[in-house]
């Protein structure tokens, strides 16, 4: 006996609703797959973050160290420098010490006079 019309529609209403039911249980198995994968992806950037932030952190306090040591370089040689003046001073007054008197003694004299505010004005 061949299937009647209705018999036939009954068939392919269930094995509709069978397939779409199937399609659910797929795509809902893909969104926990995806979400898995992007949470696996979120924790792995997360410590990929971390990891940067600390090697930023080490080469910051690494910069410092070495910033500290160029500047005792830097007090250093402005130390050596104030020196070598000293040193040229004390050469140059042991060779003119009347010359050197006189730039000292016109000098303080300058300075005196300026400190009163300019001199013969009172």
């Amino acid at each position: 006996m061949n299937p009647t019309a209705s018999e036939n529609f009954k068939s392919n209403l269930g094995e509709a609703g069978t397939h779409l039911k199937d399609a659910a249980s797929h795509a809902s198995e893909t969104l926990r797959n995806a979400a898995s994968a992007a949470g696996d992806e979120a924790r792995l950037g997360r410590a990929q973050l971390k990891a940067d932030l600390a090697d930023g952190a080490l080469s910051g306090i690494a910069a410092l160290e070495e910033g500290g040591a160029a500047a005792r370089e830097q007090v250093d040689a402005l130390l050596d420098k104030g020196r070598d003046l000293i040193d040229s001073a004390a050469d140059l007054i042991r060779e003119r010490p009347l010359a050197s008197f006189g730039v000292a003694f016109a000098a303080g004299f300058i300075i005196a006079k300026l400190a009163r505010g300019g001199g013969g004005d009172r």
